[in-house]
């Protein structure tokens, strides 16, 4: 069972860089490349704080053949929580009004390691392991030639005829491939899962008329059996950034895995979505976002108060465009880094702290303050004060707002 290039693949690999988990599919990925490129394969693997093990693929990458010196494993976690995670909740980023991008924002920082690395071992090419059918293609590839124009990729889901699992397995036993027993059967859906999130896809999910069975949801506990007494925490911000939970500093990856915690015991971040891929169809997942969930709707928290009215309004309208751009791949692009500028300058003076209930599913905020305020309670107060509001000023205001609907108005009754 093998795969001859033909003269539209690429030829002449001689050295590749892989990402590489160390499951099934890409360890059967790396042989694959060895045995249908005759090239040397470099892996990298990145903890993105998927909760696994990552030194045993180490030593299976060592087992399939692979040099010590050709082996990466990097902890990328604070990275991408500081520098992919937080840049996108400045703008509050929600991909078609639900979906929180857990997957989407973490293939830019993957494959641009992969860029890296190739650079640095004199590799000719890169390889990933999404499917024909996906986003995650997209992602990986448009990351790669915007910081390599001219690097050769290498998408053996779009190349081999090892179309199902049952090939997939006999090729890792003909090849000596160790499977982990529960890979001889039919996994009941896909996983992918960094320090923001877990997705659930396929098989038992397929069909978006049936409710996703309890055993697909993996970082939360059930709402209806969360604690019957609300949690209470804060979060303190600054320049849009969290950067302490009830008054205690903490880096990046600290306060997601933190926050992570929370939503878990309570129940928060579940969320049963079908999307529109960028590819052309629609797909179903179930995703668990904990605590970009809690975070998500503490910094609306703060910058409530803190945002002018006209900027937050402008800032949300931007908002889906800057989503669509991070699920569909543009991140290393001059329209992604031109709104990131302009969200960035509205975070300027978004600072300050924020109380926060989590109950049963649901994320409250239920305090907010900051130096930076600009809630006037003289100004909304219904008591007497000293205010720079004259109530009789609100006649003349209203009139001019309504100056072209009387116009309408007189023109239609005259039309009548």
């Amino acid at each position: 069972m093998s795969f001859t290039p033909t003269t539209t693949h690429i030829k002449n690999v001689k050295r590749v860089v892989l990402a590489y988990s160390g499951g099934l599919d890409t360890s059967v990925i790396l042989k694959w490349l060895q045995t249908t490129y005759n090239c040397e394969v470099i892996t990298f693997t990145a903890d993105l704080g998927q909760g696994e093990e990552l030194e045993p693929a180490r030593a299976k990458a060592e087992l399939l053949g692979i040099k010590p010196e050709n082996i990466f494993i990097e902890d990328l976690r604070e990275e991408f929580v500081r520098d992919y995670v937080f840049p996108m909740f400045r703008a509050n980023t929600l991909y078609e009004g639900q979906y929180l991008l857990g997957t989407s924002i973490a293939r830019p920082l993957i494959a641009k390691k992969q860029i890296e690395i190739a650079r640095k071992m004199g590799a000719d090419a890169v390889c990933h392991g999404a499917t024909g059918k996906g986003n995650d293609q997209v992602r990986f590839e448009l990351t790669y030639y915007a910081l390599e124009p001219n690097i050769k990729i290498i998408a053996p889901w779009r190349e081999w005829d090892l179309t199902s699992r049952t090939r997939l397995i006999e090729f890792a036993q003909t090849h000596q491939i160790p499977i982990a027993k529960d890979k001889f059967g039919e996994a009941p859906f896909s996983v992918d899962a960094n320090l923001l999130h877990s997705s659930s896809e396929g098989k038992v999910l397929e069909d978006p008329n049936l409710e996703a069975p309890e055993m697909v949801y993996q970082r939360t506990i059930d709402p209806a059996d969360a604690p019957n007494e609300p949690s209470y925490f804060t979060m303190d911000f600054e320049r849009g950034d969290a950067v302490a939970i009830d008054g205690k500093p903490m880096s990046p990856a600290t306060i997601l895995t933190k926050l992570n915690e929370f939503g878990k015991l309570n129940g928060v971040g579940r969320l049963d979505l079908v999307e529109n891929r960028f590819v052309g169809m629609k797909s179903r997942g179930v995703y668990e976002t904990p605590g970009g969930t809690i975070l998500i709707a503490a910094h609306r928290g703060i910058e409530s108060i803190t945002l002018d009215r006209e900027a937050a309004h402008l800032k949300d309208s931007l908002m889906p465009q800057y989503a669509k751009m991070i699920y569909n791949g543009f991140w290393f692009t001059p329209e992604r880094e031109m709104l990131q500028a302009l969200i960035d300058k509205s975070q300027e003076q978004v600072t300050g702290r924020v109380r926060i209930k989590l109950y049963k599913g649901n994320v409250t905020i239920v305090g907010r303050t900051s130096p930076y305020s600009l809630y006037d309670q003289e100004l909304v107060t219904f008591e007497e004060g000293q205010v720079a509001y004259d109530h009789r000023d609100a006649e003349g205001f209203i009139k001019l707002n309504a100056l072209r609907l009387r116009t309408l108005g007189q023109r239609l009754a005259k039309t009548a």
